[in-house]
């Protein structure tokens, strides 16, 4: 009975075994989805398109990038929640709905564990620190005695959690009374910033340095603790006066949870082989964003690492929950 009940398991295992690797290489059975929580012309929006690309040559499929900008990225994520786990909708996203979120939202409708299937790291990205013309200042330091001077004058816009944040340690090391704006995505503040509605934007660097280069707004700082290549002259935060200021955003892929761990690993190898392909990284590096892979498991194990991150950040620069 005992060899019976052995065999009839080994069997059972054996077929679940082959069934997961079969569905695999039916994989992709329909188009793929990129859900991106920002708006067109946004970072996330741009790294969805370029890698899309790639994925729907070296998958057989075409990859179509649907935006669900607002509510911090909420909209988006649960739109992947309730999608059939399969692997062909993805959320193309980053720490805002992954890392920030849980520290700065009372109630956040997603578990960003549970909820999801980490499929792997895409990259990371510089921010831009801008202000408006009208703005008396050149530099950061000028900044900060202008707003000194000023207290509650100026205004700073945020279409992310990461600009948010950023505007946030702005305030909370250098001691300003800064007004805060909310936007749906960084693009429409930006846009804003240019028509004068607002002082000052921190957002990823793709969306404004053409600005900046252009003339139309000033470029003060970056936000890391490295200068970035692809804008060379502009001091970081810390050399510019701001001690301590360090903060960067990254870009990930997840898929809903009860993905089959195959098509997770089709999916990683596809992201991978996108990333490494040198015109894909020349792309990226042009939109501002540094390429990086991981593995699926690695994804997993940083998640809950950036969570507790983001909520040390969020509790310094004193920001209350919303």
């Amino acid at each position: 009975m005992k060899t019976r009940r052995w065999l009839l398991s080994t069997a059972a295992m054996i077929a679940t075994g082959l069934a997961l690797p079969a569905a695999a290489q039916d994989f992709p059975a329909k188009n793929i989805k990129f859900v991106v929580p920002f708006a067109a012309g946004s970072a996330t929006d741009a790294l969805a398109r370029i890698l899309g690309e790639h994925l729907s040559r070296t998958l057989g499929r075409p990859v179509v990038v649907e935006n669900l900008p607002g509510a911090s990225g909420i909209i988006a994520a649960q739109n992947v929640v309730r999608a059939d786990p399969d692997g062909h909708t993805l959320l193309i996203t980053t720490n805002t709905t992954h890392g920030a979120n849980q520290s700065l939202l009372k109630s956040v409708p997603y578990d960003a564990v549970k909820d999801f299937e980490p499929v792997g790291k895409l990259g990371t990205i510089t921010l831009a620190l801008a202000t408006h013309q009208s703005v008396p200042a050149k530099t950061v330091r000028e900044l900060i005695t202008y707003a000194k001077a000023n207290p509650g004058k100026l205004t700073f816009g945020a279409g992310s959690s990461s600009s948010r944040i950023a505007g946030e340690m702005l305030k909370s090391l250098a001691g300003l009374d800064l007004t805060y704006v909310p936007y749906r995505s960084n693009p429409q503040a930006i846009t804003d910033l240019l028509g004068g509605q607002i002082s000052i934007v921190f957002a990823d660097i793709s969306t404004t340095l053409p600005q900046i280069k252009a003339g139309k707004v000033n470029g003060l700082a970056v936000s890391t603790a490295k200068r970035s290549p692809l804008a060379p002259d502009l001091p970081t935060m810390v050399e510019a006066g701001v001690a301590g200021y360090d903060l960067a955003a990254w870009f990930a892929a997840f898929a809903p949870a009860k993905t089959p761990r195959p098509v997770i690993d089709r999916l990683n190898q596809a992201f991978v082989a996108a990333l490494n392909d040198k015109t894909t990284q020349e792309r990226l590096l042009a939109a501002g964003i540094e390429p990086e892979t991981s593995t699926a498991d690695e994804l997993k194990a940083f998640v809950p690492v950036e969570i507790k991150k983001w909520a040390d950040i969020v509790k310094a620069a004193g920001i209350q929950p919303e």
